[in-house]
């Protein structure tokens, strides 16, 4: 049976770093990490903060119990004295950071950990594992939902990732404005709207359409979507009419050429006395196709694949990095690898009318205040806890909408073109 607990998601050498700290004397020394991105994946303008929500509640079970500290000892991984210290394991320091649903750019302070190195260092990867994935995720589904232009959005992309990476997909998608997911795990989980009806291998079952069609409709209702294109389009719609009525909610299309298919199919539709039955389109779409359906008469969206593999950014680049050693700062000078030490403070310059221009980043000290700045960095963690008034998955999705409210209109286009919102490190 194996732990569905997170303290062994992490990597060896976090361990390895741990047992020689404690050996050398060093494993307390106060120490600040910090989680941001040097650079943005090849063509995005701005990176979407999400996930950190979702790592606060993972830390409630970071602790290694009997049998994973067994495995640790047994296998040489740790020594004795490493597996005892890992057996009274609590994180007692504080975490601090982005709001979820925040924009960030290169050398955002993203994420600041604190607390004795051994502590701290043994979060590492869970952290990197979940912003990475979940920041990917947002920013490519904040795409789409610009490129719908307010059309609704349903993510459907479960079957195309690993099972718990689909879950956090969902909740990310939601978070950047998707309407629904397929994802029932999510739906219960997080509270997210649902939607789903039915497959091809519905429509193939039956002996021809028109009886899966009446299936379908004699147990959902007219206020359902039936999928049209597992034989002929044109047909399946008359079908679909003739079944349900004009009175259907919604036809589905998953295949073709979906600018042509969804005009021929709204005449079709209006031409049956179906003027309100929905158009709902899936396959494969990404941002780049949405915005190409901008002119069609579609009415709503379903994507999958391209969103749970962050549309072509499968992660967000994040690292997480020592940047200061008991109040000295401390930095790393390898090529194209470079730091900046120093606890950072962030804030965001916006001009009178609510648009950003620039975000300030100070090392070891505070942004001489101006008026319109925000703040970027919020409490998550302090003293071991989370804290009380951690913002919900409504808010964080409400946050983001006013974020990108604020950027520069051409921080929406989906062309490529350098990040949005420039990062001023001052000295």
């Amino acid at each position: 049976m194996y732990s569905s607990r997170p303290a062994l998601l992490t990597d060896h050498y976090e361990l390895t770093m741990v047992s020689a700290a404690l050996q050398d004397g060093t494993a307390d020394r106060r120490c600040v990490f910090e989680v941001f991105t040097r650079r943005l994946p090849t063509g995005r303008r701005y990176g979407v903060v999400a996930g950190t929500t979702r790592l606060v509640e993972l830390l409630r079970e970071f602790r290694f119990d009997e049998a994973e500290v067994a495995f640790l000892r047994d296998t040489g991984v740790v020594d004795e004295r490493t597996a005892r210290w890992l057996s009274d394991y609590r994180f007692t320091g504080d975490i601090s950071g982005y709001a979820e649903g925040e924009l960030y750019f290169p050398n955002s302070p993203v994420l600041t950990v604190s607390g004795t190195f051994a502590e701290c260092v043994l979060l590492e990867t869970l952290t990197l594992s979940v912003l990475n994935h979940d920041s990917a995720i947002a920013a490519a589904a904040a795409r789409m939902v610009t490129a719908a232009r307010g059309r609704t959005l349903i993510e459907m992309g479960a079957r195309r990732a690993q099972e718990e990476a689909a879950v956090a997909a969902a909740r990310a998608a939601y978070l950047a404005g998707f309407g629904f997911t397929s994802n029932l795990a999510a739906g219960r989980r997080y509270g997210i709207p649902t939607a789903g009806t039915a497959a091809h291998a519905f429509t193939l079952l039956h002996d021809d359409e028109p009886a899966a069609f009446a299936s379908q409709v004699a147990a959902l209702g007219r206020n359902t979507t039936l999928l049209v294109d597992t034989y002929d389009i044109a047909q399946g719609i008359r079908n679909a009419i003739a079944i349900a009525g004009p009175e259907l909610r919604a036809v589905r299309i998953d295949s073709g050429d979906l600018s042509v298919l969804a005009q021929h199919s709204r005449e079709l539709l209006d031409s049956l006395g179906a003027t309100e039955t929905k158009i709902i389109v899936s396959g494969d779409l990404d941002e780049y196709a949405i915005a190409a359906l901008a002119a069609e008469p579609v009415d709503m969206y379903g994507a999958g694949t391209a969103v749970v593999t962050g549309s072509g950014a499968p992660t967000a680049g994040l690292v997480y990095k020592l940047v200061e050693v008991e109040g000295r700062p401390v930095v790393k000078r390898s090529e194209h690898k470079a730091t900046v030490g120093g606890r950072k403070t962030a804030v965001r310059r916006h001009k009178p009318t609510g648009t950003a221009t620039e975000e300030i980043v100070v090392p070891q000290g505070t942004p001489e205040p101006r008026p319109h700045d925000r703040p970027l960095q919020r409490r998550y963690v302090v003293g071991g806890e989370p804290v009380d008034d951690l913002p919900t998955l409504t808010e964080s999705r409400e946050h983001l909408r006013q974020c990108l409210i604020s950027i520069p209109w051409e921080g929406l286009k989906l062309s490529a073109g350098d990040p949005t919102i420039p990062v001023i490190v001052q000295s």
